[in-house]
């Protein structure tokens, strides 16, 4: 039973930390695919994306899913993207969304490609 609870105590606090973790979400933009860690596609229609990104105006908005900050150098990034020209490219297919509530995952099988 002690056994029990406590395996059912630490799997409830590694899913907390799992909630809480923040990805990374300042971005970098490169010029050849070879230097990217994520391609990324952008999509016509919502229902085409992986992840609904909206562009915040400081680095400090960057901590939630989706909201994206463009660094001005690679070594600020998380993540340095790649835009490719096809779908079939991609890793991840984002669509810019108007407004920062709409940012985040429609296909959370994704989010490890951005943390």
């Amino acid at each position: 039973m002690k056994k029990t609870l406590s395996i059912l105590a630490i799997t409830g606090i590694a899913f907390l930390f799992s909630i809480n973790a923040v990805n990374a979400q300042k971005v970098y933009t490169v010029k050849y695919e070879s230097q990217a860690d994520v391609k990324v596609y952008v999509v016509k229609y919502e229902s085409q994306c992986d992840l609904k990104v909206y562009h915040v105006n400081y680095e400090s908005q960057a901590k939630k899913d989706g909201k994206w900050f463009n660094v001005k150098y690679e070594s600020q990034a998380d993540k340095k993207v790649y835009y490719v020209n096809y779908e079939s490219q991609a890793d991840l297919k984002i669509y810019y969304v108007d407004y920062e509530s709409q940012a985040g995952w429609k296909k959370s099988s994704k989010a490890h490609l951005m943390k």
